[in-house]
């Protein structure tokens, strides 16, 4: 019989004090064919994650996916007892910043980045099937923000704003906002420029602020040119009759 074809990968390894520790893998698209999936299911997660006890490290590098199964792993992170130490050394985008936020620690790599926005997806109908499909992604969002606001304390407005914006975050902003609590293979005082502010970059808040220099720029009114005096004609500076019809002759 095939093996299903899962999106997340345990690989246990052993340190040198001969500590067996059990890492869990998200590297590629959250639930890329469908979390429904015969095969493929949340109850799989959820057994395979609490077969054994102990602390559990997991890496990474996900441009997102499935709402609904980050959310049922987030859930089930949540709940499981041992440690669960997050590391992300690439990207923990979109749903995958949501199994982030599920650490009891929570790391980037310094060159890492960390992308929040709000949820998406396809429909058609009628005006009222467009209206369910709003209400539904609207509850969908507070959910996500409020696993944003357990982990970093910032309050709904802002994480509200910073999803409408699709923010994204460098490892640096991502520990001033609380998202994560370290930056690994750095200390505090290791990283250069400790007193600058971290990056962050939020698509619609870039294009109103290019939008705005814009309009400011078109709206300055046009300088008005100063008068220019004709020289006046002396005798100094007056063309001689001759030296007139000279210049003509060099031109035929």
């Amino acid at each position: 019989m095939k093996n299903p074809k899962k999106f997340w990968a345990w690989k246990n390894q052993t340190d040198e004090g001969g500590t067996r520790e059990r890492v869990l893998e998200f590297y590629g698209t959250i639930a890329e064919d469908s979390w429904f999936d015969d095969d493929i299911t949340p109850a799989m997660f959820k057994a395979e994650l609490f077969a054994e006890t102990g602390p559990v490290t997991i890496w990474i590098n996900s441009p997102g996916g499935d709402c609904n199964a980050a959310s049922q792993i987030y859930a089930a992170l949540m709940d499981y007892e041992g440690d669960v130490t997050v590391k992300i050394d690439g990207m923990a985008a979109s749903a995958a910043s949501v199994i982030a936020m599920a650490g009891t620690k929570v790391l980037m790599a310094p060159t890492a980045m960390m992308m929040i926005h709000n949820p998406s997806t396809g429909a058609y109908g009628d005006h009222k099937d467009m209206e369910e499909v709003i209400a539904m992604l609207d509850e969908v969002k507070e959910g996500i923000i409020t696993a944003y606001e357990i982990r970093t304390g910032l309050s709904h407005a802002q994480l509200s704003h910073m999803m409408d914006s699709t923010t994204w975050m460098n490892a640096k902003k991502a520990k001033e906002l609380g998202f994560c609590d370290e930056i690994l293979y750095t200390s505090d005082n290791e990283l250069p420029d400790n007193n600058a502010s971290g990056f962050s970059y939020g698509r619609k808040a870039a294009a109103a602020c290019l939008m705005n220099r814009v309009i400011a720029t078109l709206s300055k009114p046009e300088p008005t040119p100063e008068p220019v005096t004709p020289e006046p004609v002396t005798p100094d500076n007056r063309v001689k009759a001759a030296d007139l019809e000279k210049r003509l002759s060099l031109l035929k």
